[in-house]
Order: structure tokens, then sequence, then C-alpha cells
């Protein structure tokens, strides 16, 4: 009988563990409120979206702006609205699901970013084509585009781009020099995320081993001590509906298994009427260059800037953001 008592409270603790809280979904009972114009998809979820530069019936070039990981559309693009009214650009920054105050979407996966980003083309009605630029671990929307939606596309922009370790594609000892060069605990969170997704709100929630460094280049940390303006407007907002549901979700998506390797994807402009571009900075230490440096040679219609003296924080250079707009025009 007592036997019975253990393995029962064991199983119980062990469900509660594993079992991610429910999200606090905004503008509901108890959830955060919500502060910005949405659209409505067609399963039902809501999107949070800003806007900036030229009103949308006047600009020239129309650009979805595509925030990396724990982070939102208030994500600061140093560009004044100045600037960009003089280059004729539009840009909608959106939360992505479950980050800031977009609801979650539990069925995330890479095909569904790609999905998301084309139905707020539509319901912003910004035409059949616009152009998209993804930050970090927002560049994997931007791969599901370039595979799902390159119809849709006029340009695409990769910044500092998260790169599937599991790629078949890759060679195996450039994934593991990559593995490799992480720190051990966020080496194991990146193997969680892949091979045991179930497992990772655990993981991430458990005190016994570290799980995440947030490793920052010295050149990294250099750059944030000198920014005029903070990465992030609202930073308070990012996870307010539960970190499961924006950073966990993130990662079971980026860090799983892709329908696609990087050799299925196509040139979306085989008559050079638009581009796609890789912008990489040589001191990241969250992306390792070699990576983003094989795969372009693969991919040999991507250009590819690799840029000495930068880390992760590339888009947050000034005068780098704008000739990151200003190569796809």
């Amino acid at each position: 009988m007592m036997g019975t008592i253990v393995i029962g409270v064991v199983v119980v603790i062990a469900y509660l563990a594993l079992r991610p809280p429910r999200p606090k979904i905004c503008g509901t009972l108890g959830g955060p409120p919500v502060s910005s114009p949405m659209v409505k998809l067609d399963d039902g979820r809501h999107l949070e979206f800003k806007e900036c530069g030229l009103p949308k019936e006047e600009a020239k070039y129309k650009f979805i702006f595509v925030h990396g990981f724990d982070d939102s559309k208030d994500s600061n693009i140093p560009l004044s609205q100045e600037r960009m009214e003089d280059l004729g650009i539009y840009v909608v920054q959106f939360d992505r699901a479950g980050y800031g105050e977009s609801d979650p979407n539990p069925a995330r996966t890479v095909k569904s970013e790609a999905f998301d980003i084309q139905e707020l083309a539509d319901k912003l009605h910004l035409g059949p084509k616009f152009y998209v630029i993804g930050i970090s671990l927002g560049g994997y929307p931007i791969y599901s585009c370039l595979y799902y939606i390159p119809h849709r596309l006029l340009g695409a922009a990769l910044v500092v781009p998260f790169v599937n370790l599991w790629w078949k594609s890759f060679p195996a000892n450039l994934s593991q020099q990559a593995l490799e060069l992480m720190p051990v605990p966020d080496r194991w969170t990146c193997r969680v995320a892949h091979y045991t997704p179930w497992l990772l709100y655990w993981w991430m929630t458990q005190k016994w081993f570290p799980n995440f460094t947030g490793v920052t280049s010295p050149t990294d940390l250099d750059f944030i001590k000198h920014m005029s303006a903070p990465p992030n407007t609202c930073p308070e907002k990012v996870r307010q509906q539960g970190v499961h549901e924006c950073l966990h979700r993130e990662m079971i998506a980026g860090f799983g298994k892709w329908e696609f390797e990087h050799a299925n994807i196509n040139n979306p402009f085989p008559n050079n009427e638009g581009s796609v571009h890789i912008w990489q900075g040589y001191e990241d230490k969250w992306i390792p260059y070699q990576l983003n440096r094989h795969l372009s040679q693969k991919l040999p219609w991507i250009h590819y800037h690799e840029i000495p003296g930068v880390g992760h924080l590339l888009m947050n250079h000034a005068t780098l953001c704008e000739a990151i707009f200003k190569a796809l025009l």
C-alpha cells in the first residue's frame, strides 16, 4: 500500500514538473492588457503589430520585420522615421506567436511562421509581394518564407541568422564544431529541444543543472555600453504570457526537425528581380560565422556579407542597419 502511494506521489510530481502552466493570454481574464493594434488570423489567433516609416499607401517598399529570440515588435530599429521616409519604406513589426501581446500557438512550427507572415501581409493589405528581414532566431521564419512562400517575396535579409545544426546536408564535422563552440549548458539545451521537446519545460525550469548561459562576445558587451537606445523599448512585455509560450516553443520549433534542408531552398529570383542576403558578424558568439559562410557557398545566389569587428548585435549598428535595408531596394 505504501509503495503504491509513493509511486503515485512521484507520478504526480513528475507530471507537474513536465507540464507547463497555462498561458496568461493578453486581453483575457487575468491576462495582460492589449495595447497595440492587431490582426485576427483565420485560425482565431491575434497578432499584434506596430508600423513605422511612410504610410503603407504611400511607401514604395514594404517590409515585414521579424524579431529574434526573447524579443518583440518593440525591438529597436536604429533608423530614424525621417530616414525611412527618405528611403520610401514602410516597416511593420509584429509579436510572433506567444511573444509580447500576440496569442500563443500550441501548434507552432517552422512552417506556421511563414504562413503567419503571409497572413499578416494580407490582413494589412500590403499587396501581392513584400520584403522580409529576420534577426537571429527570427531567421528561421525567413528560411520558411523562402521555402514555402517564395512567390510572395520581393527580397529577403537574414541578419546573424540561426542555422539548423541538424540539417543533414551540413557536413557532420561542421555541425559538431559549431556545437562544441557553445558553452556546455547551451549545447545541452539545444539537444533537449531537438531530441526530447516534451522535456524542455522541465529542463529550462529545473535548478539542478545550468541550462543557458546567454554568452555574449566582448565586442557586443562593449557596444551595449555605448548604445544610445535600448535594444527593446518594452522588454517587460516580451515574456508576459509565459516563458513556455514564447521562449520554449521558439526553441522547439527552431531546434527541432524541419521539413526541408537548406539544399531544398531554390533561388526565388532566378532573373535577378530581387535578392537574398545573409549578414554575419565575425565576432558573433551566438551564431558562428563558419556556419553561414558554408551555407552561402552552397547557395551562391545568396549575397553573403561577413562584417569584421561586429558581433550578434549587428542590426543595432545604425550604419549597418541602413545598409541592410538599402541592399534590398
